[in-house]
């Protein structure tokens, strides 16, 4: 008997479960999960030169002055030394472009109470600095360190170029859009938290949209809760490219809430891509009010109003009178002011309005505790004279937009519109002050040297609000100070 054949159907294989196409991970642009990443992005970042992330050693000197007990000046110096993150992004021939944050690659050039610098006291000056790139913090080997050089650097954004001498590994991937994250995609940063090791840390973004109008900076970042400590500063941030499965740059990692837990927030790469292609500032036109004879005359008339206005040079209060002959003469104080209530510095703004100018530099008085001393512009050595003429230029400007901000106080408490000018003009001002702190600490020093010593006659403060007399010699015409603001 033939046994019955048994119909029970043979047991199916096991077959493998199939990995989800990258769009399963994608809601846009830009992917919620690393599962997106393509196998050859995978193995492109597996290479010996796919690490593009460097550890930047910037050296700074810092001279303070300070008081002996016989009234000279002391001169002191302090040293300053900080690690953050710098990444190549071109090659040029044996040269390598690198991006980081503006302040990773420069320390503030005068310390004050808002810009403290670890080890150096507020009132002291940058006199020396140095980048360089280096392995971590605890590297004491500089034989083969490679010394950096700044290319361009924007404040207000945060962002700078460096260069090196030398051709290092550069990102492989393609800059991206920031604009097109969304909230839960996933980002990654490489970078050197504390300057200690490289390190990959991975998050997520929590909003993509926030305004940073900290002190000087002025640009819109997007916030992410990857863990990022000090060191992290000029990290690129990853995305993940939905079309590619690729990563793309999105950001730069520049600062962290200070009362968030794992609250970071990172410079739109938008904002940026100007600047690194083009290796120029971005022009802001509305940043600085422009010097017109238009502009001129409307300050005039403010300050004849008013009888006088004051403005800051950073932490150096300033003033500005007019004179019948439509001359404005400008007093620089020292940051003890009113407890040094003397000007360290007055000058005269001659009208040029007629030659479509704003003003030509007239005479110049150096100040102290025993009154003026004029001195000629032509005798000044060449960096005294420019301290004077960037002081002219900054106070010109912070004049214009003091009485911009007067008016604008007053239209906030009705608008919407009015209370964001406000806050743009405050910025603004931010913004110039913090650039006009060296000439105006430059200024101040040189006011002991070149203001009246204890055996020279000294001019009556009141000596340049009168018109000078026909038969004075009328004061040397100074170079054009238009240029834009340090």
């Amino acid at each position: 008997m033939v046994p019955a054949r048994s119909t029970k159907p043979p047991p199916a294989k096991p077959t493998p479960a199939k990995a989800p196409p990258p769009r399963a991970y994608c809601s846009g642009t830009y992917a919620d999960a690393f599962e997106a990443l393509s196998k050859a992005a995978v193995a492109r970042d597996a290479l010996p030169d796919s690490q593009f992330t460097y550890c930047l050693r910037n050296t700074a000197t810092y001279e303070c002055l300070s008081y002996a007990p016989d009234g000279t000046v002391r001169r002191t110096k302090k040293q300053a030394t900080s690690h953050g993150t710098a990444f190549g992004y071109r090659r040029q021939g044996q040269e390598t472009l690198l991006l980081t944050n503006q302040h990773v690659a420069e320390y503030v050039a005068v310390t004050d109470e808002e810009r403290l610098v670890s080890g150096v006291p507020a009132g002291c000056k940058r006199v020396s600095d140095e980048l360089r790139l280096v392995e971590n913090e605890r590297d004491s080997f500089a034989g083969d360190d490679i010394l950096l050089t700044r290319v361009v650097a924007d404040p207000s954004l945060d962002v700078a170029v460096v260069k090196a001498k030398a051709a290092l590994n550069v990102m492989p991937w393609k800059v991206g859009r920031s604009a097109s994250l969304k909230e839960r995609n996933v980002v990654e940063v490489r970078g050197f938290p504390l300057g200690a090791f490289r390190a990959t840390t991975q998050g997520r973004v929590t909003t993509v949209f926030d305004r940073d109008s900290f002190r000087d900076w002025d640009h819109d970042d997007f916030v992410i809760d990857a863990q990022l400590s000090t060191g992290n500063s000029g990290s690129p941030v990853l995305a993940v490219s939905c079309a590619t499965g690729e990563y793309e740059l999105v950001g730069l990692f520049h600062a962290d809430y200070s009362r968030g837990n794992s609250l970071n927030v990172v410079v739109h790469v938008d904002e940026a891509k100007e600047l690194i292609t083009t290796l120029k500032r971005p022009a802001r036109p509305a940043d600085e009010p422009a010097l017109t004879p238009q502009a001129r005359r409307r300050l005039t008339e403010e300050v004849q109003a008013a009888g006088h206005l004051f403005f800051a040079l950073g932490a150096t209060p300033g003033e500005v009178h007019t004179r019948p002959d439509g001359a404005h003469v400008y007093s620089l104080f020292a940051r003890e002011f009113p407890a040094r209530g003397w000007p360290v510095l007055v000058l005269e703004d001659l009208d040029a309005s007629a030659e479509g100018g704003f003003g030509r530099l007239g005479r110049v008085w150096f100040g102290n505790a025993r009154g003026l001393k004029e001195r000629a512009v032509d005798e000044l050595e060449p960096q005294e004279r420019l301290a004077v003429e960037r002081s002219l230029e900054g106070m010109r400007r912070a004049a214009l937009l003091s009485v911009s901000y007067r008016k604008a106080v007053v239209r906030a408490a009705s608008s919407r519109e009015g209370a964001d000018e406000l806050s743009r003009l405050e910025r603004q001002l931010r913004r110039l002050s913090g650039q006009l702190r060296e000439p105006a600490a430059t200024v101040a020093e040189q006011s002991e040297r070149l203001g009246p010593g204890t055996a020279e006659e000294a001019s009556a403060e009141a000596r340049p609000f009168d018109v000078p007399r026909a038969e004075e010699d009328a004061p040397p015409a100074a170079s054009e100070t238009g240029t834009a603001a340090p």
